[in-house]
């Protein structure tokens, strides 16, 4: 399947980019603070299927605490993508 965004074919076109990224992503998928809100992001989704609930294309939002279309939640503006929690 081709590349469609505009990250993802520069990404595929640059290696040495591509490998920085990686080596950054791993760094950060690793952390604490990361790991910890993977692990209330999956807590949520077992549960809301458990209910019966259809979350399918959406993203459990940290800021709002509820699911919303993935799109929108890594759309928004702030840090990271995201809006940050008050």
């Amino acid at each position: 399947m081709p590349a469609k965004s505009k990250s993802a074919k520069y990404y595929r076109g640059n290696k040495k980019a591509r490998d920085k990224k990686k080596k950054y992503d791993a760094k950060l998928n690793s952390s604490k603070e990361q790991t910890k809100k993977r692990v209330e992001a999956n807590a949520a989704r077992r549960k809301a299927k458990a209910a019966g609930k259809n979350i399918r294309g959406r993203d459990y939002d940290h800021a709002t605490n509820r699911f919303v279309k993935s799109s929108v939640n890594r759309g928004r503006k702030g840090e990271g993508g995201r809006k940050k929690k008050r």
